[in-house]
């Protein structure tokens, strides 16, 4: 916990790697960080996504280790509301 940690720059990094189509970042509440990062990924392959600890590793070595997804949840498609934005309040529920 404490630090400022910007859902862009680690959405950035993941859609670099080819296995990630789409990428939405959020917080989600932690009892022992206070909050941790949670990744939500539209895998470009469903078949063979990209491992969880392969994209946490990749954010740690281009950013730094406390900015790395604590979660990974694989999903078909992003919510999406009419205008093509991504809805991250819905991912949270």
């Amino acid at each position: 916990g404490g630090y400022k940690i910007g859902a862009g720059e680690i959405e950035n990094v993941l859609l670099a790697h080819p296995g990630v189509r789409e990428v939405a970042v959020t917080g989600e509440e932690d009892p022992d960080l206070g909050e941790r990062v949670v990744a939500w990924v539209v895998a470009t392959d469903p078949e063979s996504p990209p491992s969880s600890e392969e994209l946490a590793d990749r954010v740690a070595a281009q950013l730094a280790p406390h900015k790395r997804p604590r979660t990974v949840r694989y999903l078909d498609a992003l919510p999406r509301n009419d205008l093509g934005k991504i809805m991250k309040r819905s991912l949270r529920a």
